[in-house]
């Protein structure tokens, strides 16, 4: 029986083969779509899972507030973690992290003497390797991070200092130490689920501001893991209650921090502000930390899991219903098989199992070009999307038996309505030839169909349009300062005394318009830090809350520059005694509270109660993304030494146009003050590019995707087209013989479908509207929604659907006439 199943399957499919094509180049296109996801959703979901004890590991997130600064960090002050091990049984251990500056690392290779930028360095405590538990290729796991003057490198850092040689037991100088360290230790490369990235191990030991700031419970710098017994981590409850009893131990451990910055544990409670820890699941850092600051890694987001499921189930949705309308479209050549086969004999259930084996092996075969198109085009799709899938992923076990699983499925949805459609017909009126097409339930859901595809496609369409608006803005929207053409020459705190040397050459440099020397740059390098702002008279808001001010230590060139603006006040300058001034943007005062703030002061708790006059009031420019809003923000001069810094960077204006030779002149200079270091440099817009790389990753993925939805809902359009003038061939020729131009055969094909894609569009509008809405919730700015994007996408479905239909309508209205009527 079921042999003669896919017997009379076969022959149909050959049978009709530009249907066949249609339904099957549909069926690939979104299997291929939904393997393309799937292994993309599956390769974010399977981030930090090869730990051992994964279930057991958490990082200490920090719910804080101070002043009007409410903020959720992947960071923690230095003591959490011991204060956590020693006061709650349930943590069986802990460990830190801290990321430094950039290092300049010396080495030998091969008897020459070499230096390069180490970017992808990580301090962390000794026993990180047995927590987080990254696979050794070399050494001790329990003693390779003891030393202070221990490295750890990865089999590719190994590579890129040594070559083939074994790096064991060799030596790297790195230049802020001045010191010899060892490599005890070699990790087998990070793979690329892993949320920490890093090319070096150092020991939290040998990293000063670490070390100063050992007692502080506000220096928020570290990241601290912990380890929970194993009773305790299949509690979710039990997590709960442990979570639980933080405050009551914060409260105990942090008084005595904030005191000494002039904040009393009371009254900053009292005022509103809390200090509160809490646990995040490993598994869960890299798709559940969009919303929490962190500069150890770049989360990804669950939203976006989300949003490309919903696109593979629309898209696998929008290639059944093609099947669907294609079927139930053509019942009336399938109606006499059906009539004739239940005279016969045969019951209902076989016809429908005749119908589910044809949808069976349609299924099949799309399987088998989906899964071509897959092994085919996946390079470009790691490349687009900025991943490493491996087509092995989709011949394991579970694999295949989940795209199995996936063809009985599409089977399923593709075939149950034309089985149960054309079985209900009565063999009667068939063979009579009355009722096959009067069916007004068939020719209903048809239409409902085909306004569901094109709803899907101009959703899609208008979300493409806004992200890239959004994008578009990103690009365009006044940052507060200039970000093109400048140039940052990296590593500048190497130069130590010389820098200003060095600055002062690049000036007369022809190509050079200004430079500047700070400690951080916008994207990069700010430090946090609270203040206790002096009180207004008249004025009872400025004063009550110490402020968290991010900051850089700049001269009196960065604000020029930039191009900053200065809205009150002036800018540093040698003319003055600045040693003890500071630059607020415009967000610092309006949060203080300040109606004039310059001549104002404010002390800094953590430098001794030093105090700074306010000499000036910038306008509010982005350090950040968009997505962030702009934080109350300070520039103090370089001479103020408010902290010391590990990074600094000189920052030049150049001429647009031959940028090659520009950076050859800037990188000779450098090569005079300092000949054995490299010569590192960016571009500022470059940097503010790269923030938005995720945003601009989703916005190609969804322009794909979007595209391949409309060419399986066209290809359906398509078929129903072809369907419907080859069903209305004796009218057509009947209305040219009359007098009918090709103008009005055309309209008269078309209009019923262009009606159907404009009920689409109108049902699209309001959910794209607020599928939008939500996305660009994301950021603190964000352009505006409007009504030519609608109008736009609109545009573009009606044009797209309307050169579909015409392809068909356009060969059926240059039919002649008389063959058309002949073989009617």
């Amino acid at each position: 029986m079921i042999k003669n199943y896919f017997k009379i399957a076969w022959r149909n499919l050959t049978r009709n083969k530009v249907s066949s094509i249609i339904n099957i180049s549909g069926l690939a296109i979104g299997l291929a779509c939904v393997l393309f996801i799937g292994l993309y959703v599956n390769d974010e979901l399977s981030y930090d899972r090869f730990f051992k004890d994964t279930n057991r590991l958490y990082r200490v997130n920090l719910d804080g507030k101070m002043g009007n600064e409410e903020f959720l960090l992947g960071h923690t002050p230095p003591p959490v973690g011991a204060a956590l091990k020693n006061n709650f049984s349930e943590i069986e251990s802990y460990t830190r992290i801290f990321r430094p500056g950039n290092e300049i690392v010396y080495f030998e290779n091969n008897g020459q003497k070499k230096s390069l930028t180490e970017k992808n360095l990580l301090a962390v405590d000794a026993n990180f390797l047995q927590l987080l538990s990254y696979p050794l290729v070399a050494g001790n796991v329990n003693t390779c991070l003891n030393g202070v003057n221990s490295v750890v490198l990865t089999q590719k850092a190994a590579k890129k200092y040594f070559g083939d040689a074994s790096p064991m037991g060799k030596t790297l100088v790195l230049d802020e130490y001045s010191k010899p360290f060892t490599v005890t230790a070699v990790l087998k490369d990070l793979p690329t689920q892993s949320s920490l990235q890093f090319d070096m191990l150092q020991s939290t030991e040998s990293i000063p501001p670490v070390k100063r700031f050992n007692w502080s419970w506000v220096w928020l710098q570290m990241g601290t893991y912990v380890k929970l017994k194993p009773n305790v981590a299949s509690d979710a409850a039990g997590i709960k209650r442990l979570e639980s009893k933080f405050p009551a131990m914060v409260s105990q451990q942090a008084a005595s921090a904030f005191n000494r910055i002039g904040q009393p544990w009371a009254e900053f409670i009292k005022k509103g502000g809390h200090w509160d820890l809490h646990l995040q699941p490993i598994t869960e850092l890299h798709l559940h930390s969009s919303n929490v600051g962190t500069r150890y890694f770049n989360p990804g987001d669950i939203k976006y899991v989300y949003i490309f499921s919903a696109i593979a189930l629309f898209i696998i949705l929008l290639a059944c219903i093609n099947f669907m309308n294609l079927s139930t479209a053509q019942s009336a050549r399938r109606a006499k098989e059906v009539g004739i086969r239940k005279v016969l004999g045969s019951g209902r259930k076989q016809l429908i199992g005749q119908f589910m084996a044809e949808a069976f092996l349609y299924c099949l075969f799309a399987a088998v070009i989906a899964l071509l198109i897959v092994s085919l085009a996946l390079p470009a799709f790691n490349q687009l999307s900025e991943k490493t899938l491996n087509i092995g992923a989709l011949f394991g076990f579970k694999a295949i038996a989940g795209i199995m699983g996936l063809i009985v499925i599409t089977a399923i949805l593709a075939g149950s309505y034309p089985a149960f459609f054309l079985t209900s017909l009565k063999p009667v009126s068939i063979l009579k030839g009355s009722g096959i097409f009067k069916d007004a339930n068939g020719f209903v859901m048809r239409n409902a169909l085909v306004i569901f595809q094109f709803t899907v496609s101009t959703v899609l369409i208008i979300c493409t349009i806004i992200v890239y608006k959004q994008l578009n803005f990103t690009q365009t929207k006044d940052l507060g300062f200039n970000k093109e053409n400048v140039l940052i020459v990296e590593n500048a705190e190497r130069l130590g005394q010389s820098a200003e040397s060095m600055r002062q050459e690049l000036l007369r440099l022809p190509q050079v318009l200004n430079a500047t020397i700070s400690t951080g740059i916008p994207t990069q390098n700010k430090f946090a830090d609270t203040y206790i702002p002096e009180l207004e008279p008249g004025n009872t808001k400025s004063g009550e809350n110490n402020i968290l001010l991010s900051s850089f230590v700049v001269d009196e060139a960065f604000a020029p520059t930039l191009n900053l603006s200065m809205l009150s006040g002036r800018n540093f300058s040698t003319a003055f005694a600045d040693s003890a001034s500071v630059v607020i943007n415009e967000s610092a005062a309006r949060q203080i509270g300040w109606k004039n703030p310059i001549g104002k002061t404010m002390t800094y708790p953590g430098g001794n109660n030093r105090q700074f006059k306010v000499v000036g009031v910038v306008k509010d420019f982005n350090v950040e993304s968009l997505h962030d809003v702009v934080a109350p923000f300070a520039l103090f001069y370089k001479t103020s030494k408010t902290y010391g810094s590990p990074t600094s960077y000189i920052t030049v204006r150049i001429k647009p146009g031959d940028y090659a030779a520009t950076i050859a002149a800037i990188q000779s200079k450098w090569k005079t003050f300092m000949p054995d270091n490299p010569f590192e440099y960016s571009f500022l817009d470059a940097e503010f590019d790269s923030l938005y790389r995720a945003d601009q990753t989703i916005g190609k993925v969804f322009s794909v995707f979007t595209f391949l939805s409309l060419t399986v809902a066209c290809l359906g359009l398509l078929g129903l087209a072809i369907y419907t003038a080859q069903r209305r061939t004796k009218e057509i020729g009947i209305r040219k013989v009359l007098g009918a131009s090709i103008e009005n055969v055309v309209t008269m094909l078309s209009k019923d479908f262009l009606k159907l894609v404009i009920i689409a569009c109108v049902l699209a509008f309001p959910i794209a509207w607020y599928a939008m809405n939500k996305w660009l919730q994301d950021f603190a700015y964000r352009t505006p929604v409007s009504w030519w994007v609608f109008s736009l996408a609109a545009g573009i479905t009606l044009v797209i659907a309307l050169f579909t239909i015409s392809f068909q309508s356009v060969k059926a209205a240059l039919t002649n006439p008389i063959k058309s009527l002949h073989n009617e």
